[in-house]
């Protein structure tokens, strides 16, 4: 009973930090895309973002083995709400080059904030929910993973309307108080000690020598930089050139998102009947990569051929949702079940340090194309991305293997 509960504590942490994170993108993106910033000062200033959740998935893994699972989760919700509040501060007359670095910089924090809160959360389901053969892991893995984006679908929305409504400074106030609440729930709630390894962790541990999980990471990177290519910049700033509203724009990303968490909450039950009951491994990552590659590129090949623009990227945004809802299920099941119990934080953060450096790349890839070859070139970039990806996961085990988790849930408190 105390382990459902502890799951409940942190999903619903989680969920928290996840509706205000989906928010402040949308904010960001729509405020500065509204005073005239260009596709590629857009890209810029998330770079930061991805940047230090790059630095923050190495290092979130080590500090998690070193003092728990709770202590990196509570410091990132802690460092949001620092995050939420230095963009207050942000003035109207400052020059461009001033608010992009101020920006950049409180970024830098949010980035930090939803590695260290991501990694923390994904690595406690571990901890708490052990492989009974039955697919306990992958389910709630899947559920967690899926009712997160469904609430970053959600952020999308409240962002776009939280800015028309209060406008910018007022919508980062009220959620800056939202996730204060959230951290000091979390922080007198949480059990302390899980996660800790038994032995100390050794800084080098943070690089895996698991042959699956390096391959793993690599794909992870493409993966992303496939779906940021053309989702950070090109598609929101294509939808507001048609003249769609902030609240729309919100809206109709928020819908996808939301969809794409619906899929992903499915996906355990999707794969096994397609894998006849097994769970899935190496060949169904590939096979699913490939797939997305070859969506992505029959949305670009429509546009070419004079195709109605917005049916193409509507329609196509939600296969290409399905799709890649699909593969990331798989993905944040394979990193867990190919994890030693007690090496569990530290290759997840390893793992998702991949996640972060293809957002990085994916990120400054949209501005870059968008702005030379508009949403055609964000596109072609995608299927390049996700054809790699598939290509990586060809080299992996084709049936992944839990390991026990006995000895870690023994050892990590309550």
């Amino acid at each position: 009973m105390s382990q459902l509960r502890n799951y409940a504590l942190v999903t619903a942490a989680y969920w928290a930090f996840t509706l205000t994170d989906g928010a402040l993108r949308m904010l960001v993106l729509l405020h500065f895309h509204a005073l005239g910033y260009s596709p590629v000062s857009l890209a810029f200033l998330f770079l930061f973002y991805e940047f230090f959740g790059i630095v923050t998935n190495l290092l979130g893994g080590y500090l998690a083995a070193q003092l728990g699972l709770k202590v990196t989760l509570t410091a990132g919700l802690l460092v949001q709400v620092a995050a939420l509040g230095a963009l207050c501060g942000l003035q109207p007359e400052w020059s461009v080059a001033l608010s992009v670095a101020w920006v950049m910089a409180a970024q830098a924090l949010s980035g930090i904030a939803k590695d260290l809160t991501k990694m923390s959360a994904k690595s406690f389901i571990k901890v708490l929910i052990p492989e009974d053969g039955n697919g306990a892991l992958f389910k709630w893995v899947a559920l967690l993973t899926g009712s997160k984006n469904a609430l970053k679908g959600c952020g999308f929305f409240l962002g776009g309307l939280l800015l028309t409504v209060l406008g910018f400074k007022g919508a980062l106030f009220a959620m800056a108080i939202s996730i204060a609440l959230v951290f000091v729930a979390a922080q007198l709630s949480l059990p302390a000690g899980l996660g800790r390894t038994k032995a100390k962790a050794k800084f080098k541990g943070m690089f895996s020598k698991n042959r699956e999980v390096n391959l793993l990471s690599a794909a992870r990177f493409f993966l992303f930089g496939a779906r940021d290519v053309w989702f950070v910049v090109g598609v929101p700033v294509f939808l507001y050139e048609l003249g769609w509203s902030f609240t729309q724009v919100g809206a109709f990303l928020a819908l996808w998102v939301i969809g794409y968490g619906v899929v992903q909450s499915f996906a355990p039950l999707l794969i096994r009947r397609w894998q006849a009951g097994a769970a899935p491994g190496g060949s169904t990552l590939a096979v699913l990569a490939f797939a997305l590659s070859g969506a992505t590129a029959a949305i670009a090949i429509g546009l070419h051929q004079g195709a109605p623009a917005v049916p193409m990227i509507v329609g196509g945004l939600a296969a290409f949702g399905a799709l890649f809802a699909l593969n990331s299920s798989v993905h944040s099941y394979l990193i867990l079940a190919y994890s030693d119990g007690d090496k569990v934080a530290m290759n997840v953060g390893f793992y998702y340090m991949s996640n972060a450096a293809g957002r990085l790349v994916g990120t400054l890839l949209s501005g870059l194309l968008f702005q030379r070859a508009g949403v055609p070139g964000c596109l072609w970039g995608s299927v390049l991305f996700s054809a790699l990806a598939g290509g990586l996961s060809l080299g992996l085990a084709r049936t992944a293997t839990p390991v026990a988790l006995e000895s870690l849930i023994e050892s990590g408190g309550e």
